[in-house]
């Protein structure tokens, strides 16, 4: 169970703060179940009320820096996460949206900046599609970055971009 005041990756809705453990209180069925009052970071006046046990959506602890730094160093060895076919691609980078497992984060990162530079060195411009999952992808990983680096998203960018 996550402690009050800590911060956790909560599915689609990325980093959140731990406000409250306990049972609701209007609540009349199952008055024994435990519920999270949760905080989302970057979704400013936002609340999330959910079961402690809740299977549907993934819950997991923010990163530590070390995990973190470890991370982008190995980012450049990372194999990027292409897949030829469009169909089969959006659904694997809508599901590793959804898990928000950081090395699939940033393997899916890779690949549709390699793409985008390709096709930009074709004449050509970046897809809806990859733009969309792009975005997606980085405001995750570099939101969760941001919490255990102790600094916000942007300078996150700037200085995962630097390491690089």
């Amino acid at each position: 169970m996550f402690e009050v005041g800590t911060f956790i990756v909560y599915g689609l809705n990325g980093v959140c703060k731990v406000e409250k453990v306990g049972m609701m209180e209007s609540s009349s069925d199952n008055k024994d179940k435990l519920y999270y009052t949760l905080i989302p970071v970057y979704i400013t006046g936002s609340r999330i009320i959910t079961p402690v046990d809740n299977k549907k959506v993934k819950m997991r602890s923010v990163m530590k820096k070390e995990e973190v730094m470890e991370l982008i160093r190995m980012m450049k060895q990372c194999e990027p996460l292409w897949i030829q076919d469009d169909r089969k691609r959006e659904g694997i980078y809508k599901q590793a949206i959804k898990e928000n497992d950081s090395a699939e984060l940033v393997r899916m990162i890779k690949a549709l900046y390699l793409r985008k530079e390709s096709r930009l060195a074709e004449g050509k411009k970046a897809t809806a599609s990859d733009e969309k999952y792009f975005r997606l992808a980085e405001e995750s990983l570099y939101g969760e970055f941001a919490i255990s680096l102790d600094m916000d998203k942007k300078s996150v960018m700037d200085y995962v971009a630097e390491c690089l």
